[in-house]
């Protein structure tokens, strides 16, 4: 993401002094972040499966509210890691939420205050930047406990705001970005109007392979996966050749994401390709091929490859 603001953008439109500010959103996994970034983008462009764990990396989707562009940071979910990829995930979203302008907690308000969040929202206290409280799901919760888990929340760390959303439905997500236009400080926009995230166009298509991974395959196989995309080519037409890399840690794991006769890596291929064409706005040629690298996830070059730091 640039930080230079000493140049940069302004709308159209521009009738006053343009605002510009990060929005780091932190909560445990499947709270929804991912969900609430694509609401407040008003498109996609975060992937999204019911599985816990889905974001890996920090993307930040470029919103625009009036006269004020939001770059919402959306990370990867704070749980206990085991692995090394667990741990650089954490660190991930906790170097998101660093020196933004607004962090959001996310709670999932139907699961309410678990450990894990109590131990998040207690983390989150002790951080400097500006924090508002952000109960998600608000359409499938038990209404009444409502206050009651804001009360809790704000007990284990005060927040300057808090508001009750439905990133699903819509509800309560208008009221939350005009909060959010005012909020960010005045300067010149960092993106394009018309641009809807920072990540490059050969990331998005890995991810959105990646989505399909989770949505597709059972419930464990796919936080054995890793997609990365070795080519992104441009044709004369307008179109675009993307050739990605499916990595699996064993034969057993390659079959499944095959299928019988090609039909599952047909299948993820057909639905990727689909979701690369909406947000690209452009005819996709997907190409997909799927190899065996044990110990994928301990390998360095294979996190280089994959646009992730490696952690000690």
């Amino acid at each position: 993401m640039p930080t230079d603001r000493s140049t940069g953008f302004a709308p159209e439109s521009a009738s006053g002094p343009t605002r510009c500010g990060v929005v780091a959103l932190i909560g445990a996994p499947n709270a929804g972040k991912s969900t609430l970034v694509n609401a407040l983008v008003g498109q996609k462009v975060a992937i999204v499966s019911p599985k816990v764990q889905t974001t890996r990396v920090r993307l930040t989707g470029v919103a625009i509210e009036g006269q004020a562009q939001l770059l919402l940071v959306d990370t990867p979910g704070v749980f206990s890691p085991r692995r090394r990829l667990d741990r650089a995930m954490v660190q991930n979203a906790w170097e998101g939420a660093a020196d933004a302008d607004v962090v959001l907690a996310i709670v999932d308000s139907k699961a309410g205050l678990r450990g894990e969040v109590k131990e998040l929202l207690e983390a989150i206290a002790q951080r400097p930047e500006p924090r508002w409280l952000v109960l998600n799901k608000v359409d499938v919760a038990d209404k009444a406990r409502l206050l009651e888990i804001a009360a809790e929340a704000h007990r284990i760390a005060p927040f300057d705001e808090t508001f009750m959303v439905s990133a699903l439905s819509g509800d309560g997500v208008a009221d939350l970005k005009a909060a959010l236009a005012r909020a960010v400080p005045e300067g010149p926009w960092l993106f394009p109007e018309d641009q809807l995230s920072d990540a490059p166009a050969r990331m998005m298509a890995a991810e959105l392979v990646r989505e399909q991974l989770f949505l597709q395959l059972g419930q464990e196989l796919p936080y054995a996966t890793a997609v990365h995309c070795e080519k992104f080519e441009e044709r004369p037409d307008g179109s675009a050749a993307v050739h990605a890399q499916i990595l699996v840690e064993r034969d057993s794991q390659k079959g499944i994401v095959v299928g019988a006769r090609g039909a599952r890596i047909k299948s993820i291929g057909e639905a990727a390709r689909h979701g690369m064409e909406d947000l690209l706005g452009r005819r996709i040629h997907l190409f997909l091929h799927v190899k065996v690298r044990p110990g994928w996830a301990e390998d360095r070059h294979v996190w280089r490859d994959l646009g992730m730091d490696w952690v000690d």
